[in-house]
């Protein structure tokens, strides 16, 4: 049995191999690793794949978020909502840039916002959502988006986990996590369904203006060069990572069905189990598993990661700190926050090993090592 990893990009990568190094050697003799062709040729591409009209790449998924809300012209003291069960990243950059962090509770089965916890923490002061798809299915934007168009909100979608997943609207209409707010941002980071080899992000809108902004705040403020209008940063998606990504781009939806067939195995073998909770899928969305997450209960969650770690199974815990229990927040009211069901689930959930390359031998060792652990 080959060694089992968390993400197992060398195996991707063995696949398109001739073709990823034919793209990064072009790259290296075209000698325009920034801003070279294969960028606006990634950007051009991901906008036609999502349905969007702008896609701005950038250095990584967390100046996506900042330059997002750096574009939407929030100002220190706003108010920007957002989940505490997720990636430090999403709150990090609001408190980066002065503005004030509002935790919410999640759903307890979707993990994303909880859709009557949002209501009830919006103020006068409240200028922007942050809705987190995590672990890869969609948030409830269509509840979210009616709330901030009641309020004159902006939403930042953090579709870092779930690229190439869908939204379906009551009306019936579909569209792609990412692509419903004012912005949407991402992130490439190499363990992502649709990951580089090495650090890369975008942001993408439908509205011109504000690509117009969050195109030279990316590039220091200047649409022309040493002509700065703005405050702006340095963050570029280098061309050797848009080339690498115009591959995978191509393959990424079955890479999704891949994840999917992983998870459809997981599904199985823990059906019905008393302890186990496998994820829930809301009807609104589909999945595109950049985790598979279960969530335990009378269980050792830590004896079973590292017993499943002893037995070769590399599993983790995402995650076992809130944002509103951080360190870094306790100077922002963090520690007053009462958020019951995040604190319940950073005690019980685990995620499994998920993504392109897992084989049949591998699931059933690692299914039969949880049921091992927790039967006996």
């Amino acid at each position: 049995m080959r060694p089992i990893q968390m993400v197992d990009l060398k195996t991707q990568y063995q696949k398109i191999k001739p073709e990823i190094d034919k793209a990064v050697i072009d790259v290296l003799e075209s000698s325009a690793f920034i801003n070279g062709k294969p960028v606006q040729e990634f950007a051009n591409a991901l906008a036609a794949y999502l349905g969007v009209k702008h896609v701005i790449p950038c250095a990584n998924g967390t100046d996506a978020l900042q330059i997002s809300m750096m574009a939407l012209g929030l100002q220190p003291g706003d108010e920007v909502i957002t989940p505490s069960f997720t990636y430090i990243a999403t709150t990090e950059v609001v408190a980066l840039l002065r503005l004030t962090p509002v935790f919410v509770e999640v759903d307890a089965k979707t993990f994303c916002m909880d859709i009557a916890s949002l209501r009830k923490a919006i103020t006068p002061k409240t200028k922007a959502i942050v809705p987190v798809h995590l672990y890869g299915q969609a948030a409830n934007m269509e509840a979210i988006l009616e709330i901030a168009k009641e309020h004159n909100l902006y939403v930042i979608e953090d579709n870092a986990q779930a690229i190439g997943c869908n939204y379906t609207f009551s009306d019936g209409t579909v569209k792609k996590t990412g692509t419903m707010g004012n912005v949407g941002c991402t992130s490439f980071f190499p363990s992502k369904n649709l990951g580089c080899y090495g650090d890369g992000g975008a942001m993408c809108t439908d509205d011109d203006a504000l690509a117009h902004q969050l195109r030279m705040i990316a590039n220091h403020g200047q649409q022309k060069r040493y002509y700065h209008e703005t405050v702006g940063c340095n963050s570029r998606l280098d061309t050797i990572q848009a080339a690498v990504l115009n591959i995978k781009l191509k393959a990424l939806d079955d890479y999704i069905v891949a994840r999917n067939k992983a998870a459809d195995f997981y599904n199985t073998a823990f059906a019905n189990h008393p302890k186990i909770t496998t994820p829930f899928i809301a009807p609104y969305t589909n999945h595109v598993f950049h985790q598979y997450t279960l969530i335990l209960e009378g269980v050792d969650r830590n004896g079973l990661n590292e017993y499943l770690g002893s037995k070769n199974i590399p599993s983790m815990i995402y995650y076992p700190v809130p944002g509103h229990r951080q360190e870094m927040f306790a100077g922002m009211g963090g520690e007053f926050y009462n958020l019951p069901v995040t604190d319940w689930l950073t005690e019980r959930v685990i995620s499994l090993p998920i993504h392109t390359e897992l084989d049949e031998e591998q699931l059933n060792y690692i299914t039969s090592s949880v049921l091992e652990y927790i039967n006996q």
